[in-house]
């Protein structure tokens, strides 16, 4: 049995592993990516940190506001979902749980 090579990293479209967003509230910019509609990853630069209004203590979760960014530039098609394709932006998207790895 072969083992098949994770290819989530691999950069498969622009800006793919990691994509810039914005948060709508504050304008903190980090890098993110969706392996899938439950996974995001996201990464904290020092500015962004000090442009947050509510920057995490821990440096890993995120506020409410930036979560949304992130979901709604995912299911607008500007932060691709590795595993699948983004849905209309709306009660789909507001009603997936989210977290924060």
């Amino acid at each position: 049995m072969s083992v098949r090579q994770d290819e989530r990293l691999a950069p498969a479209a622009p800006g793919v592993p990691m994509t810039e967003v914005d948060c709508a509230r504050c304008g903190a910019t980090v890098l993110a990516r969706k392996s899938s509609w439950e996974q995001t990853s996201i990464q904290w630069s020092a500015r962004a940190m000090a442009v947050c209004s509510t920057p995490p203590a821990d440096g890993h979760s995120t506020c409410p506001a930036l979560r949304e960014s992130i979901a709604r530039a995912a299911a607008e098609g500007r932060l691709p979902v590795l595993d699948e394709v983004a849905p209309s932006y709306g009660a789909e998207v507001a009603d997936r749980p989210a977290h924060d790895h």
